[in-house]
């Protein structure tokens, strides 16, 4: 049976999705796909991740030499596809290339686990994606 496309990319490092409630990951990534960042977990944080989302086996972007060829990786990964982005904080051209691009981005500054309320602009986020596929 083949796996449906994808309605959008999200990336982040491990820690991101630590403390979210349990389900949580599961529910509202189900019609994307996960790409994790390297961080200090390593492969822990990534087994965490896996199980959190009820998985075998989640992708993992590539790391880079500077910061700025890691933007450049994950730019690319996120193809022609929405995206949800997950990091400390957002260079210039990041942010340029997010609201200049085509299709919808949200660039989320998180340094750990997601609060309450960061958690709900991914939550509201992802409903409008799922509503403009219907």
């Amino acid at each position: 049976m083949p796996v449906p496309a994808p309605l959008f990319r999200f990336v982040c490092v491990p820690a991101a999705l630590e403390g979210a409630p349990a389900g949580w990951a599961i529910e509202m990534l189900h019609d994307g796909h996960v790409a994790l960042l390297a961080d200090a977990s390593g492969l822990d944080g990534v087994s965490g991740v896996a199980h959190a989302l009820g998985t075998e086996a989640v992708s993992v972007i590539r790391s880079e030499s500077s910061p700025e060829l890691q933007d450049q990786t994950v730019m690319a990964h996120a193809a022609s596809l929405p995206l949800v982005w997950l990091a400390p904080s957002f260079s210039q051209p990041v942010r340029t290339w997010a609201r200049d691009r085509g299709p919808m981005t949200l660039l989320v500054e998180v340094d750990g686990g997601l609060a309450d309320e960061t958690r709900r602009v991914i939550e509201r986020f992802v409903a409008s994606l799922g509503r403009q596929a219907e």
